[in-house]
């Protein structure tokens, strides 16, 4: 790799992820950000037991936490809400709308917190300050005079906490429409309609527990160093108990590799690291599905040869008759595949292949992981469901020290979901909640993420409200995105800083500025907590412990109440006296949950209580009662198939990824350290191999045009070539800059989750790149 012009540099780190570089950081974030020191006591609280839940990532916490639980992201999060820094009415009195959208996403977050409610005025081009009445009153308008609530969509983010979305979904449904876009439509909706599909329930179905058992870890499609960092942790304590750790990703990530622990003070101390990962796979963007049915088909095969030599079965043939039912399809599938196929589609070498499948036949307790490098594909859901057939196949699903182990991104994705915000409820679910509030809920399916975009440009949605989030640079097809948003009368957005969705607005706009995470929620005298579930299945309280950044700001819960109250009336509802008590919230949530019994006495108890997962426990809540082996064939009729049929080896793969200082789509920094990358974001990761095909070199600017069937020209502009350790004919960029290339249908089958990992485009060399030479 070489350095780059001065507006940013490319150079290999070389050290291990976290450590040093990682305190480093905080302290950077904590300067940078102007969080006063009174506040840097909030750290010690951060995924305590008696104090906040990580406005970060999902990853779970100890049932006996130190005093030490956070990592470096989780601080850029904390600090992003502790900030000193204030987006106050006088800062929105001097600049216009159109000013504001020609600064950085980084630039805007560095803004500061957002203190009033503020509604567009188109005559000056800027955000005047509301009253929160007459916000709640003009929200009230524009849904009561729709002719058909479905010409609304309520898009959530996973920082919403368990009470606000139970009680936002109840208004919507009361409202009359089931429109819940939310962010698990954008990343594991796969592992969600993928899993019940196998193993009954679109959940996870190991705890931190199984991580200190299992003997064999395999990795699929993550980089937890940025991520998930606490994740390490655990896959640290793993590594040094012996466990075999396996890292399958396109991308050779450095925190698989190898970590400092900051909680460690030898290691601190000394400078030294731990090796995480003994096998890196690195299959080509898609491959995955391929490769996961490689290693099932080498299983068979393998197994077919111990029983020839009268050994033992290979598979766990008793698990396979007693709780499972269509295996002998599924194997018929795996023998009658070709092999060159596998290999061709995968882009993993045979023997490697057959090491990995050693390595798993080795384990006696396997968990199996995996993030969005699995599931923002065409055939994501394929690829969950194969992936439970290769678990199920030696019986590492509901026992101890093994397991399905899907990592989900935002603090309270999953808990979102349970509550409720999702756009094609079951009866049973809408049976309950008919019986409990005595109405009739909505039974047709809602729009999705992708179908509420389409449905906003063709005029049939008009008002968009957005709980958190930034859901015009979270989309794919950034124009089309932003063409739909801005057709609508209406869009709202709940946030706690300025983004660019607040930008690109419809006729009339508000922007509405909530408490965040770290902040004590105080209703009448009483502080409140808000309750989340990790990616594991554990439901915890959380309570902020700072002062609010603004005397005049709502929790999500208090905005929920009271557009509800201004909507439709409280005469069914006492919806303002929900959002003064939060525990009555939780009351009305186990009357519709079974499995939330007792909500407040054992959320009340340090470390919270565990959802059951019937798969877990090896109860099938499928049709047949038994977890159920899918067949998959290999597809070869893909949209990058296609592409490649028409302009053949120069076509490329795209996937999408965060920086180091990012997360989701908050920029912290200009920085992505662990690959190398400092001060610049437009960079797009290439194979050596790749550039002598091209004819490109690294270092040079280069443009990315999409590939697609529609017509549609999507461009990516001004792009630095870096030469990587990435499979030939892939590429990696990040997002949100890259989102543009991904077209608004290029979805997940069965999911309706952008593909925003394999997205096919070509390079040339950009317009002042050809005339410098």
């Amino acid at each position: 790799m070489q350095k780059t012009k001065p507006e940013g540099r490319i150079e290999p780190y070389q050290h291990a992820a976290a450590g040093w570089g990682a305190l480093k950081q905080v302290a950077i974030n904590l300067v940078r950000e102007k969080v006063s020191g009174g506040n840097y006591k909030t750290l010690l609280k951060q995924n305590q037991p008696d104090g906040f839940d990580c406005p970060g990532c999902a990853w779970p916490d100890r049932e006996h936490a130190s005093t030490f639980e956070f990592c470096e992201n989780g601080v850029k999060a904390v600090a992003a809400e502790a900030t000193s820094k204030r987006a106050r009415p006088d800062f929105f009195a001097a600049h216009t709308v159109a000013e504001l959208l020609a600064q950085s996403d980084y630039q805007l977050e560095q803004h500061g917190r957002l203190t009033d409610p503020m509604v567009y005025d188109s005559a000056s081009d800027k955000y005047l300050p509301i009253a929160w009445d007459d916000a709640f009153a003009l929200i009230a308008r524009h849904l009561t005079a729709l002719p058909d609530p479905n010409q609304a969509t309520f898009y959530v983010s996973g920082r919403t906490g368990n009470e606000a979305a139970f009680l936002f979904q109840l208004f919507v449904r009361m409202y009359g429409t089931n429109n819940f876009p939310d962010c698990s439509n954008m990343c594991h909706e796969p592992t969600s309609r993928g899993l019940p599909g196998t193993v009954g329930v679109g959940k996870g179905t190991v705890t931190l527990e199984d991580f200190e058992h299992a003997d064999t870890l395999l990795i699929f499609g993550q980089n937890p160093a940025t991520n998930h960092p606490r994740m390490l942790g655990e896959l640290r304590d793993c590594a040094k108990r012996g466990a075999t750790i396996v890292s399958i990703n396109p991308l050779r990530e450095r925190g698989l590799e190898r970590f400092t622990s900051p909680a460690h003070a030898m290691e601190m101390l000394t400078n030294s690291s731990t090796s995480i990962s003994s096998m890196f796979v690195q299959p080509k963007l898609s491959g995955d599905f391929a490769l996961i049915k490689a290693v099932a088909k080498r299983l068979v095969e393998r197994d077919d040869a111990a029983l020839a030599a009268g050994q033992a079965s290979l598979l766990d043939r008793d698990f396979i008759a007693a709780h499972t039912s269509g295996y002998e399809a599924f194997e018929q599938d795996l023998r009658a595949q070709d092999w060159d196929q596998l290999l061709a589609e995968s882009g993993v070498p045979r023997a490697q292949i057959d090491e990995l499948t050693e390595i798993y036949i080795k384990g006696q307790k396997v968990i199996c992981t995996w993030g969005m490098g699995l599931t923002q594909h065409k055939g994501a859901v394929a690829t969950i469901q194969m992936l439970s057939n290769l678990m199920m196949m030696r019986g590492n699903i509901g026992r101890l020290g093994a397991g399905l182990c899907p990592v989900r991104g935002h603090s309270n994705v999953q808990g979102d979901r349970t509550m409720g915000i999702e756009e094609k409820p079951t009866k049973a679910f809408l049976d309950r909640m008919q019986r409990v509030f005595a109405f009739e809920p909505p039974r047709a399916h809602g729009y999705d993420t992708v179908e509420s975009i389409q449905a906003m440009l063709d005029g049939k949605v008009k008002v968009f409200f957005g709980m958190g989030g930034n859901f015009a640079m979270a989309t794919p097809d950034t124009p089309l995105t932003f063409a739909a948003l801005r057709a609508c009368d209406l869009t709202v957005h709940v946030a706690t800083k300025l983004n660019r969705s607040h930008l690109v607005h419809g006729k009339d706009a508000l922007i509405l500025p909530t408490l965040g995470r770290t902040e004590i929620d105080m209703q009448a005298g009483v502080p409140q907590g808000v309750t989340v579930e990790d990616s594991m299945s554990m439901v915890h309280l959380s309570y902020g412990m700072n002062t609010p950044a603004s005397g005049n700001l709502l929790s999500e819960t208090m905005i929920t109440a009271r557009m509800a109250h201004a909507t439709l009336g409280s005469a069914k509802v006492d919806w303002l006296g929900y959002g003064g008590d939060y525990a009555r919230i939780r009351d009305a949530i186990e009357t519709v949950f079974d499995d939330f019994h007792d909500f407040n006495a054992r959320v009340a108890r340090p470390g919270g209580f565990h959802l059951k997962v019937a798969s877990r426990e090896r109860e099938w809540r499928t049709a047949s009662g038994k977890a159920q082996f899918v067949p998959h064939a290999v597809d070869t009729d893909t949209p990058i198939h296609r592409a490649r049929a028409l302009h053949g080896e120069r076509l490329m793969t795209l996937m999408t990824a965060r920086s180091h200082d990012q997360y989701n789509t908050t920029i912290y920094g200009m920085d992505d350290r662990y690959r190398g990358v400092f001060g610049l974001r437009r960079v797009v990761f290439i194979n050596a191999a790749d550039l002598a095909l091209l004819g490109m070199k690294n270092g040079q600017w280069a443009d990315l045009t999409g590939v697609w069937d529609d017509g549609v020209e999507r461009r990516a502009e001004r792009f630095l070539l870096v030469e990587y350790d990435i499979p030939r004919g892939c590429l990696g960029a990040y997002f949100p800059e890259t989102n543009g290339l991904i077209p608004l249908h290029s979805t997940a089958d069965g999911a309706g989750t952008p593909t925003s990992k394999s997205i096919p485009v070509l390079l040339q060399l950009s317009a002042e790149q050809s005339s410098a030479e």
